[in-house]
């Protein structure tokens, strides 16, 4: 059970839509004196946990920033033990994923990964699609800058097609055309191990979202943390802009 609704008599509000950005697996394998693909596994292992526990308590839409555009310039070892352990979880996910009834939804450019791995997320996804649990979203080679690209060389092109006229371009039309369309933007944004940045993640999406930063390296953060993270967005007043 969540530890929050244990611990405290106010009111606890269950966002909608959480992203978490992964980090501090590296620091979690030096401080130990592992290699940094010994922090990758341990952080691969509690994404399933935490992924678990928030479609238990509710939360319907999760975002899990796993790999960035720019993460390709560390070393070939970790990347390949990173893309392995992703490979390994798809390969568990296809087995579990109806006993969680979660959708996997993959967001970011597959262009560039290898042809069976992108192959495994076409099929789970595939698979998973008419799931009645939370959606997960996993980022994969993703960029939030190169995403807003993306969308509007998509909509530049309907423009150059006849399709749309540029003064109907909006803020909703550009919303539909990025990866997580039809999907709430996220209400929370928590990023561990001591860093204050989004890092490239969810730049449009991320306009009007909370956000919790602590000092817990990812692979150290439990579900307490979590419970602490959605009691502190509890006691925050949402005004998007205007006044309460």
């Amino acid at each position: 059970m969540a530890i929050f609704k244990k611990e405290t008599t106010a009111p606890v509000v269950v966002p909608q839509h959480i992203a978490i950005i992964m980090d501090g697996n590296g620091r979690w394998a030096k401080k130990r004196g592992l290699p940094r693909t010994a922090g990758h596994k341990k952080g691969a292992n509690n994404f399933r946990t935490i992924a678990d526990y928030m479609n238990k308590i509710g939360v319907k839409y999760m975002t899990f920033y796993a790999f960035s555009t720019e993460n390709w310039k560390r070393s070939q070892d970790e990347i390949e033990t990173i893309m392995n352990l992703f490979q390994d979880y798809l390969v568990e996910a296809l087995e579990r994923f109806h006993e969680t009834d979660m959708r996997l939804v993959f967001i970011g450019d597959r262009s560039v990964l290898k042809p069976e791995l992108v192959a495994l997320m076409d099929k789970i996804e595939t698979i998973s699609k008419d799931n009645k649990g939370a959606v997960v979203n996993l980022a994969i080679n993703y960029g939030g800058r190169q995403e807003v690209v993306a969308a509007c060389k998509k909509i530049a092109q309907q423009v150059k097609e006849g399709t749309v006229n540029p003064e109907d371009i909006s803020e909703d039309m550009l919303s539909d055309n990025i990866f997580t369309a039809g999907q709430p933007d996220p209400d929370l944004i928590i990023r561990p191990s001591g860093e204050f940045r989004l890092s490239n993640f969810l730049i449009w999406q991320s306009a009007y979202s909370e956000f919790w930063f602590d000092n817990v390296l990812w692979p150290d953060f439990s579900v307490k943390d979590l419970d602490r993270a959605i009691q502190d967005y509890s006691k925050r007043q949402r005004r998007f802009g205007g006044v309460k």
